[in-house]
């Protein structure tokens, strides 16, 4: 279920068919042994109950999902800062050393607006092995400067080094913090039990009034995921600040 989850619209086609399903199947059963109006008072209890628990749990999945967009939003923000800081800070090495690291620094920004923009596995792979690297010279360049001239100034730059490198990691844990699976399957097992009820109990008809509740939790699950997903939703981290930190440092 992991892999559904990166694709939305699939999983939004895959949950509306399997609720609707379930809906016909308690219909179909409910035509075989009818609901006694004893008993009806009873189950509309039951789907009630059973409704009201899903509710409650997709809007607290829905506001998981809110919080780890808007995580994944300020690590790209404190990022961008990160860099910007760590570029003006590099005038206070040696000028050659000055000179490298704000090559480097350059070069590691347009890598890292490519993790936000890379869909590959592959390029992201290879992203990811040539962010590593570049964080290796740069962090050696530093750190070298640091042991020549153990000043204040240097002490600065290090401390600088280390927070571009430590929001590199802060921005990658939040792309990897996703709603539980746990959590997608409860969920699921919820909405399946209380779309069979639903069409145990009802007394309809028309097929199509099994699909609107199939539909609106499909969309409700349709959104989380979406929301959720740092690469297969539609709504995603844009990287604007470390876009607008590139404009200036190519204008610079």
């Amino acid at each position: 279920m992991s892999k559904l989850l990166d694709f939305p619209r699939v999983l939004f086609l895959v949950s509306l068919l399997t609720l609707w399903l379930f809906a016909q199947l308690g219909s179909f059963l409910s035509s075989k042994r009818p609901v006694t109006e004893d008993d009806r008072d009873d189950l509309n209890l039951v789907i009630s109950a059973s409704l009201t628990l899903l509710a409650l749990i997709i809007g607290f999945s829905f506001s998981m999902a809110v919080g780890r967009y808007d995580q994944r939003k300020n690590y790209e923000e404190e990022e961008a800062n990160a860099i910007g800081t760590e570029y003006v800070r590099a005038d206070l090495l040696p000028a050659a050393d000055a000179a490298s690291v704000r090559h480097l620094l350059t070069q590691y920004l347009q890598q890292r607006m490519q993790f936000y923009s890379v869909g590959d596995p592959r390029l992201r792979i290879s992203v990811d092995a040539e962010t590593a690297k570049l964080q290796a010279e740069m962090w050696s360049i530093v750190q070298s400067a640091a042991k020549a001239q153990p000043t204040a100034a240097t002490a600065l730059v290090v401390a600088g080094m280390n927070d571009v490198l430590n929001r590199q990691g802060y921005t990658q844990a939040a792309w990897w913090n996703r709603i539980p699976t746990a959590a997608w399957v409860l969920m699921a097992a919820i909405a399946i039990g209380a779309n069979f009820l639903i069409g145990y109990g009802t007394r309809w008809t028309d097929w199509r009034l099994l699909l609107i509740v199939p539909l609106a939790v499909s969309i409700s699950f349709f959104l989380i995921s979406d929301i959720d997903s740092p690469r297969g939703g539609a709504i995603r981290v844009a990287p604007r600040n470390l876009l607008s930190l590139s404009h200036s440092l190519s204008a610079h």
